[in-house]
Order: structure tokens, then C-alpha cells, then sequence
């Protein structure tokens, strides 16, 4: 049996990848896998695999926060360190042939930890650019996968490879997912995702246009834990979170969402009509790069935060974009799951 250990965490972003690839080892059945994390998201979805989980704790760095986010940043190496101890007991409890990181600030000590082991290490990075965690973890591995090919170049040992996309994201049929949502098959769907935490921004705006929306089109909304408010619409369904979104994409006409690039990858790789909201505030403007990446190829919408008032006009401008349907029916998206397997496999075959 090979064995593969993933680490990852602190967003959805960083652990659906992984999910992706897991799911497509564990299905072989010559594969065991285990995961490092933290206590946050990624601990809820690991935890239906039922896998073996080494929880840690990694300290993150605080960016901006004045004098205490300085004196907090004081006691990152100490923290550092005691996380690389309790990641290296995870490590060799499992003893597995290589590691895939996915990134985050939980990722870091864990690299760290299986390279003081000689354990060989792989990482990926979804968006435009690198970051923190992936920078420095980059040295580490023997290849840093990429969604982008511009990135690649960006980071030692880069490799294209495409994002990692998960099966049911691209089996699942329009037919059999109105029919659970019972939906009919005429009406027009729009899909709003605001991110693996929900996004107050997007919650407020489709919920202040609700009536707006609801006369033309059925509205899901992925609203995010704890954000559900009284609803008598029944053209309105709220949805906390979901870890499977094939279904919805599929029923889904045009899909509304933040721009994380695992949500941009999947739903352009079912060449989805999409609106992206970028998160505004992000020291790395990461999801504004996602975006004007693919706007600028004609391959969906951008609506700043600033302008959600604009909302129901914006989704009517995509839906009529007929260009738009051109575009994405001669577009392809590179599935990255093939690469990094064929990686993971062929270093623990030479072991």
C-alpha cells in the first residue's frame, strides 16, 4: 500500500483540492491517506472520510493589527517549532512515502517537519499568485503544481498542472439535479456562492433584491453556517453549506461567487455563465486577480463589492451574453488531478 499524507487548511479553498485528490486515491484501493490540520474547516470535511487526522496547531501570521498584531507575530517561531515537533509525531506515526500540501498557514510547519524527515514533499497553488504559505514551502518540495500556467514560473520548481477538480463537480446532470431540488426544468436558476464561511456582502445583496430576482429566475443560495434568515419565498432556498457542489452547478443556469480560484476553476470548467464578486480587503487581492484573469479572456462577468446594488442588472447583462456562450463553449480548463497523481505515484513507486 502506498501512503500519502495531505495537509491543508484555514479555508475551504485549502482543502477541497485535496478532497479531489484523495477521493481518486482512496478509489484505487492500493491507497491509505491521513491529514494534518488545524482545528478549523478543514477537520469538518476531512472528518467524513474517516481517515486519520493529526490536529495541530500553526501559528498564523498577522498582517497589519498595530502593536498587538506585532507582539503577536513575536511568538511565531516559538509556535512554529512546537508545531513542526507535533507535526513530525503525526509523520511518524503514519510513516507515509510523500506529503501534498495545499497550502495555508497549517501547511508550513508540516512541509518543514517532512523534509527535516527526508519525506518527499508536493504542494499546489490555486490562484494568480503565490501565496505566503506555498512561497515558503516552495524550497521544500520537489514540484509546486499550478492551476495557472503564468504561475509556475513564479515559484521554484514550478509545474503547470491545472486545477484539482472533484468527480461529482463534473458527472452530475442538470436532469437529476432539478429533479432533487425539485426544480422544473424550464425555470432559469441562478446559483449565489458566497465562499466555504458564507459572505455577508453577497448574503445582503441577493437577500435586499430577493423580490427583484425571484419574479424572473429561482434563486440558490449558499449562505454559509449560521447565516439562514426566515425565508417564505419558495422560490428563495438557503443552503448553510456544501461540500459536493456538483449538483447545484449543474442546476444552476448562472452562478454568482466569490472568486476563490476553486470556485472559478469548477464553475468554468462546466463553462458555467458566472458573475465574480471579488472579496475586497485582501493584502494579496488574490480573488481580484482570478477574476480580471478570466474576464480579461471574455470568460465571465466581474461586479465589484462596491456595486452589489447593481446586482439583478448584472446577472440579466451575463444571461444575455451571447458572446459569453461562445466563448466558454471553445474554452477548456485543465483538470489537475491526473499530474499530481501520476507525481504521488511515481515517487513512492521508486521507494
Amino acid at each position: 500500500m502506498k501512503k500519502i499524507l495531505f495537509t491543508g487548511g484555514g479555508s475551504a479553498g485549502h482543502v477541497v483540492p485535496n478532497v479531489a485528490i484523495m477521493e481518486q486515491l482512496l478509489s484505487d484501493g492500493k491507497t491509505d491517506v491521513c491529514y494534518i490540520g488545524g482545528s478549523g474547516i478543514e477537520k469538518k470535511l476531512i472528518a467524513e472520510w474517516q481517515i486519520p487526522y493529526f490536529e495541530i496547531d500553526a501559528p498564523k501570521l498577522v498582517r497589519g493589527g498595530g502593536f498587538a498584531g506585532f507582539k503577536r507575530n513575536l511568538k511565531i517561531p516559538t509556535a512554529f517549532f512546537r508545531a513542526v515537533k507535533k507535526a513530525k509525531e503525526g509523520l511518524k506515526t503514519f510513516q507515509p512515502d510523500a506529503v501534498f500540501s495545499k497550502g495555508g498557514y497549517i501547511s508550513l510547519p508540516v512541509v518543514f517537519a517532512a523534509w527535516r524527515l527526508k519525506i518527499p514533499c508536493f504542494a499546489h497553488e490555486s490562484d494568480f499568485s503565490v501565496g505566503l504559505a506555498n512561497k515558503l514551502s516552495a524550497r521544500f518540495c520537489k514540484r509546486v503544481f499550478t492551476s495557472f500556467p503564468e504561475t509556475a514560473k513564479k515559484v521554484p520548481h514550478g509545474v503547470y498542472s491545472g486545477a484539482p477538480i472533484r468527480r461529482a463537480v463534473l458527472s452530475s446532470t442538470k436532469a437529476e439535479a432539478r429533479r432533487k431540488l425539485n426544480i422544473p426544468f424550464h425555470e432559469t436558476v441562478v446559483l449565489v456562492v458566497g465562499g466555504g464561511s458564507g459572505s455577508k456582502a453577497l448574503n445582503a445583496a441577493v437577500r435586499s433584491h430577493l423580490k427583484t430576482l425571484t419574479k424572473k429566475y429561482v434563486v440558490l443560495h449558499v449562505c454559509g453556517a449560521g447565516n439562514k434568515v426566515e425565508n417564505d419565498n419558495p422560490r428563495y432556498q438557503q443552503l448553510e453549506f456544501v461540500q459536493d457542489m456538483g449538483g447545484l452547478y449543474a442546476c444552476a443556469d448562472i452562478v454568482v461567487s466569490r472568486s476563490g480560484a476553486g470556485a472559478v476553476f469548477e464553475i468554468l470548467a462546466l463553462k458555467k455563465r458566472a458573475v465574480f464578486v471579488p472579496l475586497e480587503g485582501q493584502t494579496r487581492g488574490d480573488q481580484a486577480e482570478n477574476a480580471a484573469y478570466f474576464k480579461s479572456r471574455g470568460l465571465c462577468h466581474v461586479l465589484a463589492q462596491k456595486r452589489l446594488d447593481e446586482l439583478p442588472q448584472e446577472i440579466e447583462r451575463t444571461l444575455a451574453d451571447e458572446r459569453l456562450d461562445e466563448r466558454l463553449g471553445q474554452s477548456s480548463v485543465q483538470v489537475g488531478n491526473g499530474m499530481i497523481i501520476d507525481a504521488l505515484y511515481g515517487v513512492t513507486a521508486k521507494k
